[in-house]
């Protein structure tokens, strides 16, 4: 790739580092609605099986003409279902039963750390200082977001049974980020995205079937339908192909920066959907939080080098 085409490729995926997390913080909202309406593995089923009926007419004649070449990846691509769709699907919406929208922040707050190390240890991906100050002041940035500007309030959480799950899908989400760029795939990021889907619904498939004949039935009306659908669309097509797309132009590192505006993006979701007032912390820790990303992930510009050197 020029010069060029790579700042320019660069660019656009920071705009989409900056917008997506948006869209994938609206799964904070749907674990909440969805309590009491649809039951969690049935949840993530259908937002799957949904999402992969909509990816098909994108990605299914190069599933199709990569099939024996992706037929080789099979096992990578079942454990990247269960770790993407199934725990990182299913757990979160049974977390969100029984614990808090706080709880849920303060925990995925860590996970950009943890890919970040895993990234820099295990891919030998390189971040410079000013990125790795950058990681810290928008960690630091979420925190303040969680502790509504009072750093005190981070002793008084109190922590349910229901974090456990959401513990269980942010280690998850580490080894999905992880594994995605690690694991070098014949297929695009959209069709790796449809194929793990398929794998996810394997994974899924018997947790669904018990979960019916365990639990109270809950009637599937136009709310859980709803649920299904954005679920579908929002946090799931879109949010997981400009993710992998993101990890092939930033890295697995850089990209996982993009979860420490979920908190953030999700104040303002929920006030706009479930009248919940954001406070001045949201605004202040948004203030640290939006250029510390641009900080960590911005790309250098090429030393110049004389002419008929050797590059770099």
């Amino acid at each position: 790739m020029s010069a060029p085409a790579h700042a320019d490729a660069s660019a656009r995926a920071q705009l989409v580092l900056f917008v997506l997390p948006a869209f994938w913080s609206s799964n904070y909202l749907i674990a909440r609605l969805a309590n009491g309406v649809i039951h969690a593995h049935a949840l993530a089923f259908g937002r799957w099986a949904l999402a992969l009926a909509l990816m098909l007419p994108f990605v299914g004649a190069e599933l199709w003409r990569k099939r024996r070449a992706w037929r080789r990846e099979w096992w990578q691509l079942l454990v990247l279902g269960a770790f993407g769709m199934w725990i990182c699907g299913a757990w979160v919406y049974l977390g969100g039963q029984s614990t808090s929208a706080t709880n849920m922040a303060l925990i995925y707050a860590a996970t950009p750390v943890a890919i970040t190390v895993a990234s820099v240890r295990l891919l030998h991906e390189r971040m410079s200082a000013a990125q790795r100050w950058g990681v810290a002041a928008a960690l630091a940035g979420v925190l303040f977001v969680i502790a509504r500007g009072e750093p005190g309030a981070l002793a008084a959480v109190r922590f349910t049974a229901g974090d456990g799950w959401i513990v269980g899908a942010a280690v998850s989400w580490t080894a999905y980020s992880v594994l995605q760029q690690h694991w070098r795939s014949v297929l695009s990021p959209a069709a790796r995205v449809a194929a793990s889907s398929a794998g996810g619904l394997v994974v899924l498939a018997p947790f669904v079937l018990h979960e019916a004949l365990t639990q109270p039935p809950l009637p599937w009306g136009a709310r859980a339908w709803g649920l299904v659908a954005l679920a579908a669309l929002v946090p799931g097509v879109l949010s997981y192909a400009a993710y992998a797309w993101l990890q092939r132009e930033l890295g697995a590192a850089r990209t996982a920066l993009l979860l420490y505006l979920a908190p953030v993006y999700a104040a303002f979701g929920a006030w706009a959907v479930l009248g919940e007032v954001p406070g001045w912390y949201h605004v202040a820790g948004g203030a640290l939080i939006l250029p510390s990303i641009w900080l960590a992930t911005r790309t250098a510009r090429p030393r110049a080098r004389p002419l008929g050197g050797a590059p770099d």
